[in-house]
């Protein structure tokens, strides 16, 4: 099997970062050509981009990391915390409910819920599901969730492309319904589905937000319908706990209210 080496100029736009990174005083455009064995002229052209979009900063002629290459460091560790943070508060949630617990996310390549993360109730009769499985974003708690808090534009972009397709004779199948459904989600924080993505199975779900607010993953409990309708008081008030602490963990606080 043959695999194609990356262009040039990305691997010498890696090695960059990389060398910079290990030096805290910054490096001048000549030790960099030195270290990088990359003419002064090349490594310029990919340098000047860099300082105008605050990746990089120069001054005093050296290059030094910028303000942008440290946020994108902190974000790439918080995704690599997210997973282990989260699911902490997902056990928390499953020994309270003694129900079935999933993180999901938005699969952006697929419009789909993604379940990254599944707790299986410990009782007999239960919701079960694989880590992995998908959900159409319209009719599953998860993923309606998901759904409500994505940019407007974003999600009205698909409403316009979305199939609508019934997978139970529950499924709302109408745009106008789902509008209706996404803007109550939005007003309450909570989502709730039952026998429309799986007949018989019914789930709550409560979003998990990062440092700046932005909803990065549905927290949810799925359980038979019955079941779930039965105790739909106690399920809510814990998934939103649980949201609730395991957003606290990933840095968001709550907009204090304004006297």
């Amino acid at each position: 099997m043959v695999i194609e080496s990356a262009p040039k100029s990305t691997l010498r736009l890696l090695g960059i970062f990389d060398v910079i990174s290990q030096a805290p005083d910054g490096l001048t455009l000549a030790k960099l050509s030195l270290l990088l064995e990359s003419p002064k002229s090349s490594l310029l052209n990919l340098l000047r981009p860099l300082v105008a979009q605050d990746y990089l900063s120069y001054g005093n002629g050296v290059y030094t990391l910028g303000p942008r290459a440290f946020s994108l460091a902190s974000g790439i560790l918080a995704a690599r915390k997210q997973p282990l943070l989260i699911r902490g508060f997902a056990q928390e949630l499953a020994a309270a409910t003694r129900e079935t617990v999933i993180v999901a996310v938005r699969d952006v390549s697929a419009d789909l819920a993604a379940y990254v993360d599944v707790i299986e109730s410990p009782q007999l009769v239960r919701y079960s599901v694989p880590a992995g499985v998908t959900r159409p974003l319209y009719c599953s708690a998860a993923g309606r969730l998901l759904l409500a808090f994505q940019p407007e534009d974003w999600r009205e972009a698909y409403f316009e492309r979305v199939d609508l397709k019934p997978l139970t004779a529950h499924t709302v199948t109408k745009v106008s319904e789902l509008r209706t459904i996404i803007a109550e989600i939005r007003r309450t924080g909570i989502a709730y589905s039952s026998n429309e993505a799986v007949e018989g199975a019914a789930g709550v779900a409560a979003p998990v937000r990062d440092a700046e607010g932005t909803v990065v993953a549905a927290l949810l409990v799925a359980a038979p319908a019955i079941r779930a309708e039965q105790n739909f008081s106690h399920l809510r008030q814990e998934v939103i706990r649980a949201a609730a602490r395991a957003s606290q963990a990933l840095g968001h606080r709550e907009a204090e209210a304004v006297a």
